[in-house]
């Protein structure tokens, strides 16, 4: 009795694993979506910020897979919702926050199911992740917040700026950090 109880709590939070990893395997594909027309809209520096979070993403959905395969489940592979395209620059800001937002939130409740099934490894790996997170949703907003406040003279100021897409990406918060 007492392993099918383990094995009921351990399903549990293979389950919360999985759709958070379902949730970065769409940040992923909607921020790579974005990259790129951010790149051909010639607003470099921002095509590259995001692609830098997209590759935060990567490694996120890389830390749940394998957490996901240590409790001895089958990591996800299809993205949560469906990618956004053809977005103007003035809407992926706010969108991005929405989704980073909406995202603290959701692996907050999922850190909470991790607690409450007796799995301290998966309730930090959580903790890591909403740190960062919270980083990508303060980037996104303040970036949405200067595009609706100074409009044309912000985005004229980024346009023409290289993407330099070629470099070794680190990822965001690790370029942040000035890590290797």
């Amino acid at each position: 009795m007492a392993q099918n109880a383990r094995e009921a709590k351990k399903k549990k939070v293979i389950d919360v694993l999985n759709k958070a990893r379902s949730m970065e395997l769409h940040a992923i594909y909607q921020y790579m979506n974005q990259h790129y027309n951010l790149d051909n809209m010639d607003y470099g520096d921002l095509a590259l910020k995001v692609k830098l979070i997209a590759i935060d993403e990567m490694r996120h959905a890389e830390m749940f897979a394998e957490r996901i395969k240590e409790l001895g489940g089958e990591p996800a592979a299809e993205a949560a919702a469906k990618t956004e395209k053809g977005q103007r620059v003035e809407v992926i800001f706010p969108f991005d926050a929405g989704l980073e937002d909406d995202t603290v939130d959701v692996y907050n409740q999922f850190l909470l199911v991790c607690r409450d099934n007796g799995d301290s490894t998966s309730m930090k790996l959580f903790e890591a992740i909403i740190d960062e997170e919270q980083v990508h949703f303060n980037y996104f907003d303040n970036v949405g917040e200067h595009i609706t406040n100074l409009g044309a003279a912000y985005l004229s100021q980024i346009a023409g700026t290289p993407a330099d897409t070629g470099a070794p990406a680190k990822g965001f918060i690790a370029a942040r950090a000035g890590a290797a």
